[in-house]
């Protein structure tokens, strides 16, 4: 086989796959996606906090308050893991992004995996996104924007974060919520 007629075989390949998984999407959408008007509440307040693994508290505090603008709300000791710190920022909303420390311990680096976190998406208002750009950039953060309102780049420990400029609850101007 040619290299030509291996690259249309890959895209035939490719897009019956891509049918294949929209025609699984509409299928769970159509079986359990209840139509807002009729959607019952949530039994959950809101997300508390999620927590992450920081390697340097400090570094880690610079990198959320100083260059992001996540305040600092607390640092205190890890319940679980004596000499572990455990520290909150704010994000907004009433909702809290946490992280532990685990001196002594060797956690290895961050790593994608299943049932793992793929990257925590942060809401900020336009003005401020566009500010945020400027100064990751400046800071020499490597950066991947997508869609004019996505800005995807890794926190000190690798972790994938992505600031959006679409309100709660919307993206991409499809509301999701």
């Amino acid at each position: 086989m040619s290299d030509n007629n291996a690259v249309q075989f890959d895209d035939a390949v490719q897009f019956d796959n891509a049918v294949q998984f929209e025609e699984r999407r509409t299928e769970i959408r159509d079986r359990h996606l209840i139509p807002a008007d009729t959607r019952p509440a949530s039994t959950a307040r809101g997300l508390h906090h999620t927590a992450l693994i920081s390697s340097d508290v400090e570094r880690t505090v610079k990198f959320y308050q100083d260059l992001l603008g996540f305040p600092l709300t607390e640092l205190i000791e890890n319940r679980d893991y004596p000499g572990s710190s455990h520290f909150f920022f704010d994000i907004g909303n009433g909702n809290l992004l946490a992280f532990f420390d685990f001196p002594g311990l060797d956690v290895g680096p961050y790593q994608e995996v299943l049932g793992g976190l793929h990257h925590i998406a942060i809401s900020v208002e336009p003005a401020k996104w566009a500010r945020l750009r400027t100064r990751l950039t400046e800071a020499n953060i490597e950066l991947i924007e997508h869609s004019e309102v996505s800005l995807y780049f890794r926190d000190p420990d690798g972790a994938r974060l992505e600031l959006i400029a679409d309100p709660l609850g919307e993206m991409y101007g499809n509301h999701v919520l």
